[in-house]
């Protein structure tokens, strides 16, 4: 039986330093990701480095991350897999080249999506010129613009949520679901709706299927968005604390 196990990567399987338990005086941080500068800016805890380590041993590793082409390259682990990139919008193959068919897929079904994204995107940027602190980009890799992301200098979800209440919720493209948005800590994403880590996973599970008579999968990570991959999968891992687990823990 081959196992896979689908791994979301910031705040799963390593997190900044002002996220970590006992702070920057834990002797047993190791770095795994760096900013572009080379500053080392995320870093695993000892029971982190030993998931690593059960993962390696035990499965063929998927990442399913929100971060670009290169901050995935910043991240200082053996990857040997696929890696599903910008939330669902890329795929890598295990060699680090793009997954042609599912770009074709992605670019073909994007101009109506980008217009809407465009739109909210223009009032967002009217609303934070009004107000300081917030810092606006949007994403682009391997030549194409993919969503959106707001962050606040403060590094609170606050000043995000007045966004969320002012611009997005309401808005038509989001009522009718052609936009979707997401926030945890300092970090609020707008995304078109076929942008997703679920519809990028089961692509893969689908391929993983027909290359394996059996197959035994997991899936891991933090955040409401990671909720619908890893319900693809045999089995979930959550770490405790994070966004997912208090959603799950007051729901339950």
């Amino acid at each position: 039986m081959q196992n896979y196990i689908f791994l979301d990567l910031d705040d799963t399987l390593f997190q900044t330093l002002r996220k970590c338990e006992h702070g920057p005086d834990d002797p047993a941080l190791k770095v795994r990701a760096y900013l572009p500068d080379g500053t080392p800016n995320s870093y695993a805890t000892r029971k982190q480095q030993w998931l690593w380590q059960w993962f390696a041993k035990d499965f063929r590793i998927v990442p399913v991350t929100a971060r670009d082409a290169r901050a995935f390259a910043r991240v200082d682990l053996p990857f040997q897999e696929e890696a599903v990139l910008n939330h669902g919008a890329v795929i890598l193959d295990r060699q680090g080249r793009v997954d042609q068919v599912w770009m074709e897929r992605m670019v073909s079904t994007m101009p109506s999506y980008l217009e809407k994204l465009q739109t909210v995107w223009d009032r967002v940027t009217d609303y934070v010129l009004r107000e300081t602190g917030y810092k606006l980009r949007l994403v682009e890799d391997f030549g194409r613009l993919w969503y959106g992301v707001v962050k606040h200098r403060s590094g609170s979800e606050t000043p995000l949520k007045l966004i969320l209440d002012e611009v997005i919720t309401e808005h038509p493209y989001f009522v009718d679901g052609s936009l979707y948005w997401h926030l945890n800590g300092n970090n609020l994403a707008v995304l078109p709706k076929i942008i997703n880590k679920e519809t990028a996973v089961g692509y893969l599970l689908d391929r993983y299927r027909q290359q394996h008579p059996e197959l035994l999968t997991f899936g891991a990570g933090d955040s409401h968005t990671d909720a619908a991959f890893i319900s693809l999968c045999d089995y979930a891992l959550i770490p405790k604390n994070t966004q997912l687990f208090k959603t799950l823990a007051v729901t339950g």
